[in-house]
């Protein structure tokens, strides 16, 4: 079994799964193309699914299990997860056994492992919806409840009965901070870029956060500089770029979140722009064509960059301005995302400016890192301070 990306006719992509026969496994082909096209999922978001289908259906095979079998034996892949490494769980190999020594790490991590989980559930679900496999599958992968244990307040109201699902097999993730880069790797990253184009990247990483698949769709009608865009048509004051999904980007560039949004931009970032325009003037094949982001310095000259040319400038520059760990382009987003809840915005102001679909995605910037503690400890005013002041009233 193995992930395959599959190009349609009319240019569209996405992931499937294969069977040692090259032939296409029809349940998780079913619910892939599912997820492309009739929930308008993006293409890199199959391929994670198809990997994680593709481990699982290969157990299943390497076991002697159906895959309906399989999802009634979870809690046995989750151990095969957890232990297998490549040299076992690899499309490769037929190995099916494992060795774990006592204190041996852990060959895939708590979240990787749910990643997994969750891609085969909602392949389940998916097979269950369509009549490929029974009900009873169901409470097997979840816990089902109605709302009648819950006190009446935290209950739907007069409607119909309303039904709550939990997964019964997750692993308990560890809380970490977000793994962002910091004012003073952005600084040196800003530094070490060696063009007014890649200056204007991260800083709309870093001070907009957007995605790179975002960065890479922005087109120059996307983009609004002016105090007062309503000559343009837009009612939106002061300057901000309009994010929007597209599906004809030759560049592969997909916007994830459906709804389109508008992101401000302050004055850092606008005169970034500035420098670019004049910049992307002074060659002659890139100054004509509606994307933003365009190539420069390599061929094809003027056309849009591709999101993997993103990684690559900023790995390149991380090594330049000598940081020890490279600069990734979440990374970037991750602190425009700290850096927008330290200075006090609210978690759906967060998730708005973020494109979240819902506002638990935002959650993780509520958490504060160990320097936020230390300055707030350090903020408290001593016992000391308290009598001085207290003496001084007297």
């Amino acid at each position: 079994m193995r992930a395959f990306p599959v190009i349609l006719p009319s240019g569209a992509c996405y992931w499937t799964v294969l069977d040692e026969d090259l032939a296409v496994v029809a349940v998780a082909d079913g619910f892939l193309r599912q997820v492309r096209f009739g929930r308008d999922g993006a293409e890199s978001t199959t391929k994670s699914y198809a990997h994680s289908i593709a481990l699982f259906l290969r157990w299943c095979t390497r076991t002697g299990r159906t895959w309906r079998a399989g999802a009634e034996q979870l809690p046995l892949f989750t151990t095969w997860l957890a232990h297998a490494g490549p040299a076992v769980s690899s499309a490769n190999t037929s190995s099916v056994v494992v060795s774990a020594g006592p204190g041996s790490v852990p060959a895939r991590g708590a979240r990787r492992i749910n990643g997994v989980l969750t891609a085969v559930r909602a392949m389940v679900v998916h097979a269950v919806s369509t009549g490929q496999a029974d009900g009873n599958l169901l409470s097997v992968l979840y816990e089902v409840a109605d709302d009648r244990d819950l006190p009446q307040a935290a209950r739907s109201g007069d409607g119909p009965m309303s039904w709550r699902m939990r997964a019964r097999h997750r692993l308990h993730e560890p809380e970490r901070p977000v793994d962002r880069a910091s004012d003073v790797d952005i600084v040196a990253l800003l530094g070490a870029c060696r063009s007014a184009r890649d200056r204007l990247i991260v800083l709309l990483m870093a001070r907009a956060g957007l995605r790179r698949g975002e960065l890479c769709g922005l087109r120059r009608s996307d983009v609004h500089l002016l105090n007062d865009s309503r000559p343009l048509g837009c009612e939106i004051t002061r300057a901000h770029v309009h994010v929007v999904r597209r599906g004809d980007n030759p560049n592969g560039a997909w916007a994830k979140s459906r709804r389109q949004r508008a992101v401000p931009l302050d004055f850092l970032t606008v005169q970034a722009f500035d420098t670019y325009v004049f910049e992307r003037m002074t060659v002659p094949r890139a100054a004509a064509g509606d994307f933003v982001v365009v190539n420069l310095f390599r061929e094809p000259i003027g056309a849009p960059m591709r999101p993997d040319a993103i990684g690559e400038l900023l790995a390149a520059a991380s090594r330049r301005a000598g940081l020890t760990t490279a600069i990734t382009p979440h990374r970037l987003r991750h602190a425009f995302g700290s850096n927008a809840a330290d200075a006090g915005c609210g978690i759906d102001v967060l998730a708005d400016l973020l494109g979240h679909a819902s506002v638990s995605s935002s959650q993780v910037y509520l958490h504060p890192d160990p320097g936020r503690l230390r300055a707030a400890v350090d903020r408290v005013p001593s016992p000391r301070e308290h009598t001085a002041v207290a003496g001084v009233t007297r």
